[in-house]
């Protein structure tokens, strides 16, 4: 496969499915909106664009699965797929908060081979292919180098597996005392994008699904950073949790194992 060539198809069918989700928070009536539990929302926007997405993405490459949030298409045996998430971020968008994104991945099994990710309301497009480097916007990208005591951070919060929830905290404290500061936009996506592009330094979260990441973590070690699971093996696309960042990734998964295990 031309993976350049499929990365710049997958920028144009993500910045369609912008354009859709941007016309469409204009006139978004909270009303709705739909929960899949008491705090993980859908709305038709996540459902549509999901459908436009599989659409273009099926005539791309005809031969490729699919992972979807919304549950558009059944996930099959074969290895090679896209991983959708149509609007990582709906909670922000239902809110008329400016932080979500598309995110697209293209993956053979674990090895992610092409990913975009794109800020719809900065309108900034992430995207990498496989040993071709990182770039945002035509500009190559790359992490930052800072130490964790000069790092800025990113996380996000759990909407579910709350038995976890002390741990989290007990890391959180601990990170708020060693770093610049934390921060949590919302958008996993977008959180390993801007990691990717050394606006932040690292990024942690657990109960990620596949599609939270897939884009996003091609993205950081295409940039030169360094991605794993918290016990920091590989284990991070299907199994849920993720540590990513530049040179301070040693540094905050010791953190992270200090509490979590």
């Amino acid at each position: 496969m031309d993976l350049q060539h499929l990365c710049t198809a997958t920028i144009e069918i993500a910045k369609e499915a912008g354009a859709f989700i941007g016309k469409e928070a204009q006139a978004f009536n909270t009303d709705a909106v739909e929960y899949k539990d008491v705090n993980n929302v859908v709305s038709y926007v996540d459902k549509e664009t999901e459908k436009m997405l599989v659409q273009r993405l099926s005539a791309l490459l005809p031969e490729a699965g699919f992972i979807t949030e919304e549950e558009t298409v059944e996930t099959d045996d074969n290895p090679l797929k896209w991983i959708i998430d149509p609007l990582d971020g709906t909670a922000n968008f239902i809110h008329g908060l400016p932080v979500y994104s598309v995110s697209l991945a293209l993956a053979n099994g674990t090895d992610v081979l092409v990913g975009v990710v794109y800020n719809i309301c900065t309108d900034e497009c992430f995207y990498a292919w496989k040993n071709g480097g990182a770039f945002c916007n035509g500009k190559k990208i790359s992490v930052s180098k800072n130490t964790l005591g000069t790092s800025l951070l990113s996380t996000g919060f759990p909407y579910y597996k709350f038995e976890n929830q002390d741990r989290y905290l007990k890391i959180l404290e601990s990170l708020m005392q060693k770093t610049h500061g934390l921060r949590r936009m919302g958008s996993a996506a977008i959180d390993l994008a801007y990691t990717a592009c050394g606006r932040f330094d690292g990024f942690y979260e657990y109960n990620l699904r596949s599609w939270d990441m897939a884009a996003g973590v091609l993205l950081v070690k295409e940039a030169g950073g360094i991605v794993t699971d918290f016990e920091g093996g590989e284990n991070y696309l299907f199994g849920g949790d993720v540590v990513a960042g530049s040179g301070i990734h040693q540094e905050l998964r010791a953190e992270i194992t200090r509490y979590w295990f």
